[in-house]
């Protein structure tokens, strides 16, 4: 939800980066985001037990 609302808070074409925990957050967050028509650009494993997703909006 956190996510969502920072997201909407952004122009068009802007990134937004989430660090998130794994496992659930990982595949639903990205999933939400692709839903929602934004681009999903990159997702990195930090290597410590989160990841971070890099997302682009697009015009809703």
């Amino acid at each position: 939800v956190t996510a969502k609302v920072a997201i909407e808070e952004l122009d068009d074409g802007q990134v937004l980066a989430v660090r998130m925990n794994d496992g659930e957050p990982v595949q639903n967050v990205p999933r939400s985001f692709k839903e929602d028509g934004h681009k999903i650009l990159k997702l990195n494993d930090n290597e410590d037990g989160t990841y971070t997703l890099f997302v682009r909006k697009v015009e809703e």
